[in-house]
């Protein structure tokens, strides 16, 4: 196997701004998804009725 370099890693000490930002982006996204999927279904609901 090759040799890999792997540093220390020291607990806690790893920048994740980036990476809640793109979750909070996620998050927003489905929960804005699902609201606007009701509402179509809801619609579609009554279009029909």
């Amino acid at each position: 196997m090759a040799d890999h370099n792997v540093t220390e890693h020291d607990h806690g000490t790893m920048d994740i701004r980036e990476h809640e930002k793109t979750f909070t982006g996620f998050v927003r996204f489905s929960t804005w998804f699902c609201i606007v999927t009701a509402v179509v279904l809801v619609f579609m609901a009554l279009a029909n009725a």
